[in-house]
């Protein structure tokens, strides 16, 4: 497509430089021509570019308040709610500041202000054309016809974007936490607007693009459970087991590689299910994120000796195999 520039004289336009140059040189066409190219032209052109460079200076400052404000408030939750008429007891302090949310922040700042900063310098390098005369209804046209077809080719991708930004915005999960995302479960190592990075358990390293992840279960996001489920027989004292049960919890939890990560006592919650083998009992522990798969190894381990100690039985499934023998085979034949 060849875009042609416009055919008026610049001499024409009443109230340009050109038409005054034009005018006091008594009509010198070239000296008008040569005020429009080397100073009419770029003073408008430096005005737009100025007028550009301050617009992303301020979308800049303005798009990162703006998140921060939304995502992580740096005003004191105590002066907001006094502000509006609630008082809150000298008891209640002010809870610490989540470093997760300035960091989910400063991502959502980053594009946003991208996207915004892209949309300043597009219209300011439109009115540039503008200003040199070229034509841009053809140009406009052709950019519009192209932007439909990368929108039909690139439709996965932009979908993979906006997935990908309200993930950062509804905060489902961020850098270190184990999520599952349907095919692939691990750590994830790395968060942007199109794809999810994971470390499974195995060290398998997945890619995940974040259209196609249609839920996310976060194993570790706030707080955590550690849950054992353990078997006894169906002769066992309930009571005694479950006595046993949360003291071998206890224990545990009181070890000094765990006594900080665990936030609430152990409770029992009791009889889980009436099993083919045994009665099942349910324990649950509420720690930091990500310290329950440690945790419950550990009181998996002790509950055994435990139980052992007390002589409690785990039951095991048990099964009677019959064995047919042949009418016409010898039974004393070891074959």
């Amino acid at each position: 497509m060849i875009v042609a520039a416009s055919t008026d004289e610049c001499w024409e336009e009443s109230g340009s430089l050109c038409r005054w140059v034009y005018d006091q040189t008594d009509q010198n066409e070239t000296l008008a021509n040569l005020s429009q190219w080397f100073i009419d032209w770029p003073l408008r052109i430096l005005v737009v570019v100025v007028l550009a460079w301050i617009l992303t200076r301020l979308a800049r400052r303005w798009v990162a308040r703006l998140v921060a404000r939304i995502v992580a408030p740096a005003e004191p939750v105590r002066e907001r709610l006094e502000r509006i008429g609630i008082d809150l007891p000298d008891s209640i302090g002010e809870p610490v500041r989540d470093p997760r949310r300035q960091s989910r922040a400063a991502s959502i700042s980053v594009v946003l202000t991208s996207t915004v900063i892209v949309t300043i310098w597009t219209i300011a390098l439109i009115t540039i054309l503008g200003i040199v005369g070229i034509q841009l209804g053809p140009l406009l046209a052709g950019a519009g016809i192209a932007g439909v077809a990368l929108g039909f080719g690139a439709q996965s991708l932009v979908k993979d974007c906006i997935a990908g930004l309200f993930m950062l915005i509804e905060d489902q999960y961020g850098l270190g936490d184990v999520v599952d995302l349907g095919e692939a479960i691990g750590v994830v190592e790395e968060v942007s607007l199109r794809t999810t990075v994971l470390r499974s358990l195995d060290g398998t390293v997945w890619h995940v693009p974040n259209g196609v992840v249609q839920r996310v279960g976060n194993l570790s996001q706030l707080w955590s459970v550690a849950l054992i489920d353990v078997d006894v027989a169906y002769d066992t004292d309930l009571e005694t087991a479950r006595e046993l049960l949360h003291g071998a919890a206890a224990e545990v939890c009181e070890r000094e590689e765990f006594a900080e990560q665990v936030l609430e006592a152990p409770t029992v919650l009791g009889v889980e299910r009436l099993g083919a083998d045994g009665i099942t009992l349910r324990l649950t522990v509420k720690v930091e994120p990500g310290a329950q798969w440690n945790l419950q190894r550990a009181m998996r381990e002790h509950v055994k000796h435990v139980f052992d100690r007390a002589a409690i039985e785990i039951p095991f499934p048990q099964r009677t195999v019959w064995m047919k023998v042949p009418p016409n085979a010898d039974a004393t034949d070891p074959s």
